[in-house]
């Protein structure tokens, strides 16, 4: 029986590929450089929103002729000014949130990106209410996927690592799982670096928010489909 659930945030509750690729290429073109296409930038995301610029300066000044700090500080503004902005929840999103919090399921939501940025991403969108707690990448002192973060939501809210589950879409979300021995969960949709994260072989892969809810509400009742290679 699931008591905790655990979502992580970009690429599998909401889609905030559009605005963190409007953030960094503000950011390059403050500093004169050439900005990027938004798939390139989507492949950077999951280590938080600073990691992924750092990420990309390797790429785009190789020579490191800027210095790094005044970019990241430049970046934090035009992100703060971005988050939530455009970000939207995936298809049956708060159908299900609202579906689980209903039947008393504890839910968190555990991301690598910056507690405030992923708090106005959670009130941007109206999702915020839903979730008893939040842990950004800076929230503790480890981040996905140390297992000590899962282990933290799961005390927090109450339950044991073989009452929870953890759904995300990268493999840094399925990793986070593992080590903290919660169920891992995916969803197709998302990031993971343009890799299917099916190839990960998640225990569990759904297609839809719904087919989360009915997991968890009815576990004996819904067929779910595993990923490739599981048997």
């Amino acid at each position: 029986m699931i008591e905790v659930l655990s979502f992580d945030l970009d690429g599998t509750l909401v889609d905030t590929g559009g605005e963190i690729a409007g953030a960094v290429n503000d950011t390059l073109r403050d500093f004169a450089l050439a900005p990027r296409a938004q798939a390139e930038i989507e492949a950077l995301i999951g280590a938080g929103t600073r990691e992924l610029m750092r990420r990309l300066l390797a790429r785009v000044d190789p020579r490191q002729r800027l210095h790094e700090p005044a970019v990241l500080r430049r970046f934090e503004q035009h992100y703060a000014a971005h988050a939530g902005g455009a970000a939207q929840p995936y298809p049956g999103c708060v159908a299900t949130l609202r579906q689980l919090r209903a039947a008393d399921v504890r839910l968190a939501c555990v991301t690598n990106k910056e507690q405030r940025h992923a708090q106005r991403v959670l009130d941007a969108t109206a999702l915020a209410p839903y979730f008893e707690l939040l842990v950004g990448g800076d929230t503790l002192a480890w981040k996905k996927p140390d297992a000590r973060v899962l282990r933290h939501v799961v005390a927090a809210l109450g339950s044991r690592p073989a009452h929870a589950a953890h759904v995300g879409d990268s493999q840094t979300d399925l990793a986070v799982a593992r080590n903290a021995g919660v169920a891992d969960w995916a969803v197709p949709w998302g990031y993971n670096a343009g890799t299917p994260i099916a190839q990960a072989q998640p225990t569990r892969l759904f297609d839809s928010f719904a087919a989360i809810a009915a997991a968890v509400l009815a576990p004996s009742a819904v067929p779910v489909r595993r990923a490739a290679g599981l048997h």
